[in-house]
């Protein structure tokens, strides 16, 4: 995963403008199909689909009109560019015709930006839940070999969000937490193609997915409750090192829960 910079940083503290309030959304209807992803990353994926339009070097605009175009607040777009110059998206030029440019991306940064420019339509959203759930064994693998105890912390963290989302019988928090609490997961493996496919179909499915839909003959809550036990038995699973029980219960996790958007 490539790192904040100092270069980066400064980039962006150069190119902040001034603090006054919003100008007019002017692709607010954007933000009317997303599926609950922060306004950050949201407004970093309407970016990163222009610069996928043109060719590499293409001059995208200043921060303030490409702020415009999102319809987001400075702290947000800040935030929005912090991730474009992380996945390699945009570079930042300074001067007269400065402004954000697209960057020359490598092929695993074109791979994610493909996942993101699909239009969301059900076909896709089908298609990105069967590939997520298929690279799902992959990803809890790759945690059983490089998670650290502080990582396995993490995840139960994010476990009490899920657990507090179904005591209130919350749907949407608890999809929103269980899709966190992968993209923890995709974090700890150190294979980047696996890691950035994985996490761009993620943001997809997050964006257009449905939302919680239990089976025939389940109720809301026994549904959420019955998908936060698999999930505290897979983090108990990768705490305890047990390779044979985490392989089955990942299996287990597609097998029951890829139609949904929850994780």
């Amino acid at each position: 995963m490539a790192v904040w910079g100092e270069d980066a940083w400064r980039a962006t503290r150069d190119m902040a403008g001034d603090r006054n309030a919003d100008p007019p959304a002017l692709r607010r209807a954007e933000w009317g199909r997303t599926g609950g992803g922060s306004r950050a990353e949201e407004a970093a994926d309407v970016v990163a689909r222009l610069a996928a339009g043109v060719e590499p070097g293409t001059r995208l605009g200043t921060k303030d009109e490409l702020r415009a175009h999102c319809g987001v607040s400075v702290g947000t777009f800040n935030e929005s560019l912090r991730l474009l110059l992380t996945r390699g998206v945009v570079t930042v030029h300074r001067g007269p015709r400065g402004g954000l440019f697209a960057a020359e991306q490598s092929p695993m940064a074109r791979l994610a930006q493909t996942v993101l420019a699909l239009d969301g339509g059900q076909a896709d959203v089908n298609d990105a839940l069967r590939i997520r759930s298929a690279l799902e064994p992959l990803l809890w693998q790759d945690a059983l070999r490089h998670g650290s105890p502080a990582d396995v912390e993490n995840l139960r963290d994010v476990l009490a969000r899920m657990r507090e989302a179904a005591r209130d019988g919350d749907a949407d928090a608890f999809a929103r937490a269980g899709r966190h609490l992968h993209g923890r997961v995709a974090g700890i493996t150190p294979n980047a193609l696996l890691g950035s496919l994985y996490e761009s179909l993620l943001r997809l499915v997050e964006r257009h997915a449905p939302g919680v839909r239990p089976r025939a003959g389940i109720s809301l809550g026994q549904h959420l409750d019955d998908r936060y036990a698999l999930h505290v038995a897979l983090v108990d699973a990768l705490d305890e090192r047990d390779r044979a029980g985490l392989v089955r219960l990942a299996v287990r996790h597609d097998t029951t829960g890829s139609v949904n958007a929850e994780g």
